[in-house]
């Protein structure tokens, strides 16, 4: 099956799904195969960035209290990789890692799908979905010997993905178990966070209390994804969108208002009356966007951007997700890393009128399309 499809001659059987979205990813961007035998090691000094920057750090204890011993007894190796597909730690059987080694599947090694073709760790990164691989539904050659299943771990506090636990082994060795296991660690491992993040919200409302008694009007202090700690003198949903330092947050209730740091998160709050927030949007030859408020500022739109603002208004406050963003933009739900990108630099554009999980405009805010 693997050698017609990727010959273009019709496949005994169809891969199954995941496997032939993925092989058509690849081929739709021209990797070889071959090309993705070809392994993109990080050096060193890399590797220990990413190690020190990425929240996972915080929970590789639970994952090797979790897996690293039933790999060990079942001829497994346990890899986390960080949401770039970079192979950040790497335990396990002895005779599996060396026989990783070979591969280049080690500590530095970029296992994107991109860089190495189909794979637990970047196709669970595309899929954002755990998955299972067994031999030749890999695209390398080189990997066909082999059995992988991976999770995404996301950021309980922020909903992005972190990165990937996977477990890998021979291609005998491939249990369907292996998938609840795998995910079982992850959902370990992603409480673990919201744990440390119930902690340091009940520190930075010790910050608030005294912060909140000496501010004149309402006002709240939030954490940096936007987590309420505490509200005065306005009722507020638990979270608001994520500050971004310079940038004006808008909280419903208040409208625009001004970020001022206090312990690890900050204290929001504005003077006067709440100022109504509008949005004119004009889709027309040279699309742009106008946001008013007690400033106002416009941006210039690419046509992928107005595309999606125009889908945002139409979805009203329902909204969108990722998925079915993609969808509407390509046609298939190929293509959600590419969506969220889009929309990362959308909202770090036009400020805090933009929501996420679902993706909509933020309740309140006034838009009207001109064009």
């Amino acid at each position: 099956m693997h050698d017609a499809v990727l010959s273009g001659r019709q496949p005994p059987a169809q891969p199954r799904d995941v496997v032939g979205r993925s092989w058509s990813r690849l081929q739709a961007d021209g990797v070889s195969p071959d090309r993705c035998e070809d392994v993109v090691l990080a050096d060193y000094a890399e590797v220990e960035a990413r190690r020190t920057r990425t929240a996972l750090r915080s929970v590789l204890p639970e994952l090797r209290d979790t897996l690293t011993q039933v790999a060990e007894d079942a001829n497994f190796i346990v890899v986390i990789a960080d949401a770039d597909g970079v192979v950040l730690w790497r335990e396990g059987s002895r005779g599996v890692r060396k026989a990783a080694d070979a591969l280049g599947f080690m500590e530095g090694a970029r296992w994107s799908e991109r860089s190495v073709g189909t794979n637990s760790i970047g196709t669970a990164l595309v899929e954002d979905a755990p998955v299972q691989l067994f031999s030749a539904e890999h695209y390398a050659r080189s990997h066909c010997g082999w059995s992988c299943t991976g999770s995404p771990v996301h950021d309980p506090r922020s909903g992005e993905v972190l990165g990937v636990v996977d477990i890998s082994g021979s291609a005998m060795s491939v249990h369907p178990t292996t998938v609840a296991l795998v995910q079982t660690a992850v959902r370990l491992a992603e409480a673990t966070l919201w744990q440390e993040h119930t902690i340091t919200l009940g520190k930075l409302r010790g910050y608030a209390a005294p912060a909140l008694g000496a501010t004149a009007g309402p006002a709240l202090v939030v954490d940096r994804h936007g987590w309420v700690a505490d509200a005065r003198g306005l009722t507020v949903p638990d979270r608001v969108s994520p500050p971004c330092p310079g940038t004006p947050l808008l909280v419903p209730g208040l409208g625009l208002c001004m970020l001022e740091p206090l312990g690890d998160g900050w204290l929001v709050r504005r003077g006067g009356r709440p100022t109504a927030i509008a949005v004119e949007l004009d889709l027309g030859d040279t699309p742009r966007a106008t946001v008013r408020g007690d400033t106002s500022w416009t941006r210039a739109l690419s046509p992928r951007h107005a595309q999606i603002l125009r889908l945002l208004t139409e979805t009203g406050s329902a909204g969108i997700d990722a998925a079915s963003l993609s969808v509407a933009l390509f046609g298939d739900r190929d293509h959600v890393v590419a969506v969220r990108a889009e929309l990362s630099r959308l909202r770090k554009s036009l400020g805090p009128v933009l929501s996420t999980h679902p993706y909509r405009f933020v309740d309140g805010v006034d838009v009207h399309v001109v064009g």
